[in-house]
């Protein structure tokens, strides 16, 4: 498995979570209502606000619907207006301030919108985006991760500077197997292994067998680097904000650590707070430094070298 090529990225693709359907319940009369408590008038769904960039000519009606103009003059702070009769009124520029084609609309001064189209664009790592660029074929080159999960995490931050510089993302299943397995893959100068192990702390069993590997591998372990977070599992290197929480649940001893994360929060089972963990990542900003700095490395040492 470890020695395979193919296409760079990961093997696995996570699952979102799903909201349960919700049903109208309750008796309905008259005409356009479609449930509810009788009485109440139907819920109607926010209109959706567009952006629009305001250039000179353009024309709007502001959101009251008191004047109807071309444009003037626009920036960041207010809009002016001219109407057919050639009265101009002045309005602050706030968003969905407007009416375009009868849409709510947020008015965008020209020079501030030709500025974010010169931007560059970024990956959810942070780094500049590359666009219409094939991904590379696979490097010999490898980075483990030690479960399912860790890897759909990995991939949902790294996935595009993983594919643009050809890197293969593998989940080793757990780090029990690290030594026999980077002894088949046989790392080397050309053929380098990264490794992203949880709970890489002193005294910890996975910093015990990373201590094994550069022991068992001998001169080879310079063509390994193995390093990790602080946290007992990859799930808690995600900041509790971003999946709802104050804080991630105290599991005692003895009790496996997601199990007791799932039961604590109302989860369901693993496979269900999986969903939720990592639907509640877009971006670096919603993981912990560690695990930042830590895949960093990693993919500069499985790319540039030591």
């Amino acid at each position: 498995m470890h020695g395979s090529t193919g296409d760079p990225g990961f093997r696995s693709t996570g699952g979102a979570v799903r909201a349960p359907a919700r049903g109208g319940g309750g008796p309905s009369s008259g005409a356009g209502r479609t449930g509810g408590l009788p009485g109440l008038a139907p819920h109607k769904p926010a209109r959706e606000v567009v952006t629009v960039v305001a250039e000179p000519g353009l024309v709007v009606e502001d959101a009251a619907e008191t004047f109807c103009g071309a444009v003037i003059r626009a920036d960041i702070r207010e809009v002016v207006l001219e109407d057919a009769a050639g009265r101009r009124r002045l309005f602050p520029n706030k968003p969905a301030a407007f009416l375009h084609e009868g849409r709510p609309a947020t008015l965008v001064p020209p020079q501030r919108a030709a500025a974010a189209d010169k931007a560059p664009q970024r990956s959810a790592s942070g780094s500049r985006r590359v666009d219409d660029v094939r991904a590379k074929t696979a490097l010999p080159h490898r980075i483990w991760v030690e479960g399912l999960h860790d890897a759909e995490i990995v991939e949902r931050v790294w996935g595009h500077d993983l594919r643009v510089e050809g890197v293969v993302v593998e989940p080793l299943h757990g780090a029990d197997v690290l030594v026999e397995a980077a002894r088949e893959f046989a790392p080397r100068p050309d053929r380098r292994l990264g490794v992203l192990v949880d709970h890489l702390v002193t005294g910890s069993k996975e910093s015990r067998i990373a201590d094994g590997l550069r022991r068992e591998l001998g001169p080879a372990a310079a063509h390994v680097l193995v390093l990790g977070h602080p946290y007992i599992d990859i799930w808690e290197a995600v900041k509790p904000r971003a999946v709802g929480i104050e804080a991630w649940p105290t599991v005692p001893r003895g009790i496996d650590w997601k199990t007791g994360v799932c039961e604590a929060l109302g989860w369901g089972d693993d496979r269900a707070g999986a969903r939720r963990v990592l639907s509640s990542v877009s971006t670096w900003s919603d993981l912990e430094t560690p695990l930042i700095t830590a895949m960093e490395q990693l993919i500069d040492f499985v790319t540039v070298g030591p």
